[in-house]
């Protein structure tokens, strides 16, 4: 009887582009210029994206352009957690300190604050003038594309 493998990539899909965006706003603040200045209309979801493996949420915010069939998401790459600390202090009674720990979505670019993900089956899409804009926005320090086949942990974008 033949032995059949089913691997993840093959039912992996790269029909979306990745841009990541670097500064310091809030995720909604950025959501709310990357409205203005793109003309879109995201609007964050109800529920956060939650890994439990990492123990952290992220922000997402989702739209989906009805007349060019795109659906856009932001998400913040940055979560900060207090965690009450693991180190022993060596007396007997145990004082808790806490501490804050920060969480990145994709492991590998830990320098991005924001990634925005936009799915668009025909890949009609100019990126250069998406840039361009987002760039045009003040307080964004930095935006590119990001190659999602060089990604490692790829499979967090599957949402």
């Amino acid at each position: 009887m033949a032995l059949h493998k089913l691997l993840v990539d093959d039912f992996y899909d790269a029909s979306y582009s990745l841009l990541a965006v670097h500064c310091r706003l809030e995720d909604y603040r950025l959501a709310y210029l990357l409205n203005k200045y793109l003309n879109l209309n995201l609007e964050r979801q109800p529920q956060d994206l939650d890994y439990k493996y990492f123990a952290a949420t992220y922000p997402i915010y989702e739209w989906f352009d009805e007349k060019l069939f795109t659906t856009w998401h932001m998400v913040s790459n940055v979560c900060k957690k207090e965690e009450d600390s693991l180190q022993s202090s060596g007396s007997l009674f145990s004082t808790s300190e806490k501490v804050l720990k920060t969480y990145h979505f994709l492991p590998e670019l830990k320098n991005v604050d924001f990634l925005i993900k936009i799915t668009n089956e025909d890949r009609y899409l100019d990126e250069k003038d998406i840039l361009e804009k987002i760039q045009a926005i003040p307080q964004v320090i930095t935006t590119y594309t990001i190659d999602v086949d060089q990604l490692k942990s790829k499979d967090n974008l599957i949402f």
